[in-house]
């Protein structure tokens, strides 16, 4: 089955051409990197494979996710477990009076926080558990949004999609605001996420592209450059067009990572 199959996909946002004909073809169990600079269309695309913007109906296309055209956006969203900085920020800011275990919860109503009228059942309140124990957060689970490391907070809104037991999930810049050893941490959770689910890993970041990714597609310039097998696609030609620099990169135990820049 394929998670996504997009074929000559267009889309605007406030008129605005936000990405160009975008071809994509994403297969259940591979595990693939959306490689870009800063501006390239990377949040967009995660946007549109989310539904949250819509291909222009000025073009002949195929958007489909999971074999289906249409989808109600709230279930597509549990399959999908999309992590985002925008979502982090959100909790950061408006919810740090919330414990560990409540945002895990709070997945369920897909809120933030959670709610007198919400109904939860004994089954639902024995997953949270489990899933912050899959985490390594069980010790946290009493500590407020507000007094959480950005890792652990992090680590928490995984958790909140996980609830879900999707299908894929998609990662938007997920070491964003991580010291290095957070960050080293945090690929090694990711890790083992891709032994139950497909990752799709959004980065501009060679060095996260963790030995379990099998493919690459490059964005550039609002639509996908090149897209493939993870050793034909990650070449020094190939991100230096992308980035504009002469890039040399360089593999050692199966991770890649910039060598030179001139």
């Amino acid at each position: 089955m394929n998670i996504i199959d997009f074929k000559n996909v267009y889309t605007n946002y406030d008129l605005k051409p936000v990405l160009e004909n975008i071809n994509l073809t994403i297969k259940e169990g591979e595990h693939w990197t959306i490689l870009g600079s800063n501006g390239s269309g990377k949040s967009s695309l995660i946007k549109l494979i989310s539904s949250d913007l819509h291909p222009s109906k000025k073009y002949s296309y195929t958007k489909k996710i999971f074999n289906k055209e249409r989808w109600d956006i709230f279930e597509l969203k549990k399959k999908l477990g999309i992590i985002t900085n925008e979502l982090h920020n959100y909790f950061e800011m408006h919810g740090g009076f919330l414990s560990a275990y409540e945002v895990v919860l709070s997945g369920y109503y897909s809120s933030i926080g959670v709610f007198k009228h919400q109904d939860f059942s004994q089954e639902q309140y024995q997953k949270a558990l489990e899933v912050l124990e899959f985490l390594d957060i069980l010790d946290i689970k009493e500590k407020k949004v507000s007094q959480m490391s950005t890792g652990q907070l992090r680590r928490c809104i995984i958790g909140r999609a996980l609830i879900h037991d999707p299908q894929v999930f998609i990662l938007d810049e997920p070491t964003v605001g991580l010291d290095i050893k957070a960050q080293n941490s945090f690929i090694e959770l990711i890790r083992k996420l891709s032994k139950q689910a497909s990752i799709i890993l959004v980065t501009h970041h060679i060095e996260e592209i963790f030995p379990e990714i099998s493919h690459v597609a490059l964005i550039y310039k609002k639509t996908i450059y090149k897209q493939g097998k993870k050793e034909n696609i990650l070449t020094s030609q190939n991100l230096s067009e992308i980035f504009e620099l002469d890039i040399n990169i360089n593999k050692k135990n199966n991770r890649y990572y910039i060598e030179d820049i001139n």
